[in-house]
């Protein structure tokens, strides 16, 4: 799951000032393909505008279907996702470009332990959008000096449909889990896309490799896949611990285990994998103190802790409140009597958020006695309808 709701960045320059030749055609994206590498990206193609229209269908079903969950903004303007012209009429060319993030460790192995929280691979690093957006501005500069012509830039922010205009130039193809595989680089690539004005050659798309491989849809712990090449956003754990606003959905919680940002599940366990090592870029690489960080540590944050820990990452974005609520779930699937504590402390919390969360963790951590007489104080001084739900529920 990715998603983003604003932001473009627009490019325009002189015309060859003191340039003699003015480069075009082949040359120029052979040049633009150079530039790219030069400047971290590890793969590049060109498409049509037009290339993505069968995709369009798709996505229209998605939204018919609610799939997309609270996620409004992929519902605002669809047309302008289904055709980059409807972004932006003058758009002839769209260079879509890869940065690799493959993780230097199996993903999955954090889940095993289960008084750490595992944080999506993405999101252990600096925050890429802020990375890829540099190198795209830096690209779109040298593309509007070497052709005079205008350039948009996008990264995960604006109506852009990034996978199927990535298969379309050649990068990979959507695979069952619906996002990007690519034959060198497995399910990790972060996606740019560049509109130019340009007219450059365009590159063969790709074909679907995923064959009779089901691995994607047979590890997801919420069965997010309907069907082969199909998400429905309201069960991935993704979209409940990342863009879900209120509590975690009963039916998901003992599902998510240790997960508290995001779920590598389904990419983690591609085949296609074992091609994603080569040429990673050290900007993107984890921090440490993200890899595994202890949930007891985790629940002590308050915001402007959170705020600290969480500089420059994409975690940020979601909010301490909703970060901790994830934390507590975490907490009550850990199976860890000695960080009952912790949840019980922030049944105190401003949050109605985190103190709902902390009631589920608590009933999954201290016998029923215990629990019965904690709820006996705290119902009748609890103002929050939700939170007494969670108390009377559980």
């Amino acid at each position: 799951m990715a998603g983003g709701r604003a932001g473009v960045a627009e490019l325009r320059g002189p015309r060859l000032l003191n340039k003699a030749v003015k480069l075009s055609g082949a040359d120029l994206k052979a040049a633009l393909a150079r530039e790219a590498r030069t400047l971290g990206f590890d793969c590049i193609g060109v498409t049509d505008p037009e290339a993505i229209a069968p995709a369009g269908k798709h996505f229209y079903e998605f939204l018919e279907a609610g799939a997309h969950g609270d996620m409004d903004w992929l519902a605002a303007s669809p047309e302008r996702r289904t055709d980059p012209r409807g972004l932006w009429p003058g758009v002839r060319s769209v260079i879509m470009l890869g940065v690799n993030y493959g993780p230097d460790e199996n993903p999955l192995h954090i889940l095993e332990k289960r008084s750490c929280g595992a944080i999506s691979a993405y999101a252990q690093g600096d925050d890429y959008h802020d990375v890829i957006k540099k190198r795209l501005k830096a690209l779109a500069r040298w593309l509007v000096a070497m052709s005079g012509d205008e350039v948009k830039v996008f990264v995960d922010t604006a109506a852009v449909m990034e996978k199927p205009l990535a298969q379309a130039a050649g990068l990979g193809w959507q695979g069952k889990h619906t996002n990007l595989v690519s034959r060198e680089f497995g399910s990790w690539l972060f996606l740019g896309a560049i509109y130019t004005a340009s007219d450059l050659p365009r590159d063969e798309a790709d074909d679907d490799h995923c064959g009779s491989c089901r691995a994607c849809q047979d590890i997801c712990p919420t069965a997010a896949f309907p069907a082969p090449y199909q998400l429905d956003a309201r069960r991935c754990i993704s979209y409940l611990t990342i863009e879900n606003k209120g509590p975690i959905p009963h039916e998901f919680r003992k599902a998510i285990g240790n997960r508290i940002y995001g779920c590598d599940d389904c990419l983690a366990v591609c085949p296609w994998n074992k091609f994603a090592q080569e040429g990673r870029e050290t900007k993107l690489a984890a921090r440490a103190e993200l890899r595994a960080p202890e949930l007891s540590q985790l629940a002590r944050l308050d915001d402007g802790a959170f705020r600290a820990l969480f500089a420059k990452s994409p975690v940020k974005r979601i909010g301490r409140d909703r970060f901790i609520r994830n934390v507590l779930i975490a907490i009550g699937n850990s199976g860890d009597a000695l960080l009952a504590h912790e949840a019980e402390r922030l049944l105190d919390d401003a949050s109605a958020l985190v103190r709902g969360a902390a009631v589920w963790a608590l009933s999954q951590l201290v016998e029923r006695e215990k629990f019965k007489s904690l709820a006996a104080g705290a119902m009748g001084a609890e103002a929050d309808f939700s939170v007494r739900e969670e108390w009377r529920r559980a």
